[in-house]
């Protein structure tokens, strides 16, 4: 397979020096990078895979404070989590949107949510009782609590069986009651990310790099350089910083072993879903996720999302080395736990379209059991010869802006400068300037259609924010849908491919687009894409084949797609 240029990694190698490298390219390393691009600083990130490809697209696409963390005695990450699951509402309204989330509840009394009484009794290594009504309450209590910054979500509201019946008829009939409270979904985690990226090289201008594809090997702490390697031709080049941050999740340790100094801060545990064609699954949610524990007092959830509905999701040891797929034994437990909420509504493999799995970034646990880890985060820095390198330990998705602001902070502290400008209230991406009422989204279609139909620009809208400006300038007025791939246009595909460092078919399906997500996928489908994407990618014919078999490989290996792989069809 012949490697095209990239003038990103030339651009690097032209000028291979920076004040502070970000090794990893998920939520966190993507934020921090904004973050310190904002400050003026040289930044570079680089990234082993695609953008967002690791623990951050295994994501259950929520936006949450984590009622479950008070569990553990988190109260200042819950507190912190609520506060930025409320910011983000205001900053990226195009990808995140309230969700309104009920727990059915089995019992009365009994169960242990409020993190002092089960402290004192398990010390974090038991395994809960079922929670009851009171505890879970009063946990509601404290979320509503720390949810007083503005009014951005509902106060929780309980129900009695009749009630939650009647609002959910397909529920289990053994329920008690119900808890109904408001976290926030995120609808598209992989292009929320992609917005913060955008955002830290326009801020940037120059002096905030980001490459894919390009994994740190090796150091060398005297001369203060670290080691790149481009994985896609094999070269090899050094880049010298004075700080490194590695922001590479479960991977922390491998990349510190990679630069010369393995440490064990990890320890993170395996995380599966489903995501199901299932109308009357769909329809059953009432539009609402589905929180609850399930029968081995894991947490759970059931929820709609693009018209499918998402099931997830596992919490199991595993080693960073290996890799992660969703299991049949997961695929078995997940319609098990569909069963217990929904115990009329039949659910089988034939439902499912999609698949995925990854670890989450938690600190090392010894004998705690996964799901009472503490999901906070902290800062390790170690001075090595002329490095200084900072390790971020933990970290989950909806703080990604906080722990950005105090991951830079350090970073900045550590070269002798002071953080001078705020994130908290900096809109993100096409979440800036983004219509909030449905007048409002007719007047900007009216004003950025440019000939367009307004349907066009209303769906481009909704995928994309305001951002969908540029690709509408991208694409050629009375320009027809991609037959195979309804939607999507093949200058759209091609404005992706040119502006967002797409290397491979499967970043396009898996990362640049929710198409993988949402099933159906074929192969005619994976070749039309191929051929929108092969002019700003300098693919060949023998490349676009390659890349529609590989990606055939990666949907059937990873994500439990499976379809007829026959060139002929083509």
């Amino acid at each position: 397979m012949a490697s095209a240029q990239r003038p990103e990694v030339d651009a690097l190698r032209a000028r291979p020096r920076a004040d502070v490298l970000i090794v990893g390219g998920g939520i966190n390393g993507i934020a921090t990078f904004r973050d310190l691009a904002l400050q003026g600083v040289d930044v570079v990130l680089v990234e082993r895979g695609d953008f967002v490809c690791g623990a951050s697209s295994a994501s259950s696409h929520m936006v949450h404070g984590g009622i479950r963390y008070l569990e553990n005695g988190e109260f200042r990450l819950v507190k912190e989590a609520v506060q930025e699951r409320n910011r983000l509402l205001r900053l990226a309204p195009h990808y995140v949107r309230p969700l309104e989330t009920t727990i059915p509840i089995f019992t009365t009394f009994s169960g242990i949510l409020a993190a002092p009484f089960r402290l004192l009794v398990t010390h974090g290594r038991g395994r809960p009782r079922e929670r009851g009504a009171l505890l879970i309450t009063a946990g509601l209590l404290i979320y509503d609590l720390f949810s007083r910054d503005g009014g951005s979500v509902p106060r929780h509201r309980l129900r009695s069986r009749a009630r939650s019946l009647q609002e959910l008829p397909h529920l289990n009939p053994r329920i008690r009651c119900t808890a109904t409270y408001y976290d926030a979904s995120m609808r598209d985690p992989e292009r929320l990310a992609l917005d913060v990226l955008h955002d830290g090289v326009a801020a940037g201008a120059g002096r905030a790099r980001a490459v894919n594809y390009v994994a740190a090997v090796g150091a060398d702490d005297d001369a203060g350089t670290v080691r790149l390697r481009d994985d896609l031709t094999g070269e090899e080049f050094d880049v010298s910083a004075r700080v490194v941050v590695n922001a590479s999740g479960p991977w922390t340790d491998l990349t510190n072993a990679a630069l010369g100094a393995p440490t064990r801060f990890m320890g993170g545990t395996k995380g599966s879903h489903i995501v199901l064609d299932h109308p009357e699954l769909l329809a059953a949610t009432g539009g609402r996720e589905l929180f609850f524990e399930h029968s081995d007092g894991r947490i759970v959830l059931i929820y709609p999302l693009a018209g499918r509905v998402l099931v997830g999701t596992t919490d199991v040891d595993a080693d960073p080395r290996d890799h992660i797929v969703c299991t049949d034994d997961e695929v078995d437990y997940f319609f098990d736990l569909v069963r217990h909420v929904f115990p009329a509504i039949e659910v089988d493999a034939s439902h499912i379209v999609y698949a995925f799995a990854g670890i989450r970034p938690l600190p090392r646990h010894d004998d705690t059991a996964p799901g009472f880890v503490s999901r906070d985060y902290r800062i390790e820095h170690a001075r090595r010869g002329r490095l200084e390198v900072l390790s971020l330990v933990g970290g989950k998705w909806t703080t990604f802006r906080a722990l950005a602001e105090h991951l830079s902070t350090r970073a900045l502290e550590v070269i002798g400068l002071g953080h001078r400008v705020s994130t908290a209230g900096l809109a993100i991406g096409g979440g800036r300037g983004f219509p909030r009422t449905a007048r409002a989204r007719r007047e900007w279609v009216l004003a950025h259609a440019h000939g367009h139909e307004p349907a066009v620009a209303a769906s481009l809208l909704e995928r994309y924010g305001t951002r969908a400006a540029e690709v509408l300038a991208a694409i050629p007025v009375g320009a027809a849908e991609l037959d195979a791939v309804p939607g999507y246009f093949a200058a759209e595909i091609a404005h992706l491919v040119a502006s967002e460092q797409v290397v491979h078919l499967s970043d396009l399906v898996l990362r640049r687009t929710s198409i993988a997500f949402c099933g159906g996928v074929t192969e005619r489908m994976l070749r039309q894409l191929a051929d929108a994407a092969a002019d700003a990618a300098s693919w060949d014919d023998e490349r676009v084949q390659w890349e529609v078999a590989d990606t055939i490989e990666v949907l059937r290996r990873d994500h439990r797609v499976e379809m007829e792989h026959s060139w002929q069809s083509t």
